[in-house]
């Protein structure tokens, strides 16, 4: 593996966990008011296209690390939807 991948799956795996604490956060106390619906909403947007982008290019990091921020950012941007 080159340091160039290195790199990017040492970025991808900060990117991507910072998204947890706020994940679980959320999930327990069942209350979104302390986050943005744009925000989030952004964010699930963002991270889908940067997905698209990493797949359509064959970048591993960019597809591993979208493809779980998309989750993460999706299940938070559900829990905002469905719980105000």
């Amino acid at each position: 593996m080159s340091t160039t991948s290195i790199i990017g799956f040492a970025a991808a795996f900060c990117t991507t966990f910072a998204l947890v604490p706020q994940l679980v956060k959320t999930w327990r106390s069942r209350s979104t008011s302390d986050v943005s619906l744009a925000w989030s909403s952004v964010l699930t947007t963002g991270t889908f296209l940067w997905l698209v982008y990493g797949l359509r290019l064959h970048d591993v990091p960019l597809i591993a690390a979208n493809g779980v921020g998309f989750v993460l950012s999706g299940l938070i941007l559900a829990l905002k939807l469905r719980h105000g």
